[in-house]
């Protein structure tokens, strides 16, 4: 999994649109712990606020029912590295030249769909097809770890415990609107979901159905994942028709995609390469 560190991950949008229960925060995070101890009744109190935010009884017993602390998910939150990577390090770890390869064969295949999502969003292919090879390996590499319990896990550590446990009331609606079920939330350890890795935050805000079947799926929809993806670009100001490399209008938009340097220069360059 190329899973970012999720601080860099975060478009501008992410920062602000959490506060969903904004007065249920401060008295969760006052209870906050880093260790495994005092887990279970923070736990429980966290599922008594989303009972009284109107997060369903069964979204709540089938999402949090059993989770327990994570101790991987902390040391992994405290060894993120891969963005004091030179860019050819960068590029070397995340857009080598097999996925250049592999990223042109992938365009060639959904041409139809990335034709109607280029056109209904003005985002070209090669950035949505440079994102998803960036983050996941073009979906190969999702994540197999529990969102809930990754998500109740950093919410609970003092480290960042209100803007986590933002996202993990924001994982709890995606399940509660019917997007996906509790079992198959599954993703990077930091909560990141799906193909492209939205922030559960940016899941309910940006993801759009893209193949029609009323549910909007970032997980198994390649439509569902593209058009998502371009529309969240497009909502952070995408200018259609204009560029996106280093000092062209668009370039500044990939910072609302990934706030560090070394990613942005990155996706630009593993964009022109695919478009050539």
């Amino acid at each position: 999994m190329f899973a970012s560190g999720v601080f860099a991950r975060l478009g501008r949008s992410a920062l602000v649109a959490g506060a969903l229960l904004a007065g249920a925060v401060p008295a969760l995070a006052q209870s906050c712990g880093d260790s495994a101890q005092g887990f279970a009744p923070w736990l429980e109190s966290f599922k008594q606020t989303a009972r009284q935010a109107g997060i369903g009884q069964n979204t709540i017993d089938t999402a949090l029912g059993g989770v327990t602390y994570n101790s991987e998910v902390i040391r992994l939150d405290r060894n993120q590295r891969s963005f004091r990577l030179s860019l050819d390090e960068f590029m070397e770890r995340r857009a080598p030249a097999s996925f250049v390869q592999r990223g042109k064969r992938i365009m060639a295949e959904n041409a139809a769909l990335l034709d109607r999502v280029e056109r209904q969003y003005g985002v070209p292919r090669e950035i949505l097809v440079a994102i998803w090879g960036m983050e996941t390996g073009f979906g190969a590499n999702s994540g197999n770890m529990n969102i809930f319990r990754s998500l109740a896990t950093l919410a609970y550590d003092c480290r960042r415990a209100d803007f986590f446990t933002n996202e993990l009331f924001a994982a709890l609606q995606i399940v509660d609107r019917g997007d996906k079920r509790a079992q198959d939330m599954v993703g990077a350890w930091a909560g990141e979901i799906g193909q492209t890795q939205f922030l559960a935050s940016n899941y309910l805000r940006y993801a759009v159905d893209g193949d029609g079947d009323g549910r909007r799926d970032l997980i198994r929809s390649r439509a569902d994942v593209l058009a998502s993806t371009a529309n969240f670009l497009r909502q952070h100001g995408w200018q259609p028709g204009a560029g996106y490399m280093e000092g062209q209008p668009n370039f500044a938009r990939l910072r609302d995609w990934n706030r560090a340097g070394v990613y942005q220069q990155a996706l630009a360059l593993f964009a022109s390469r695919l478009a050539n």
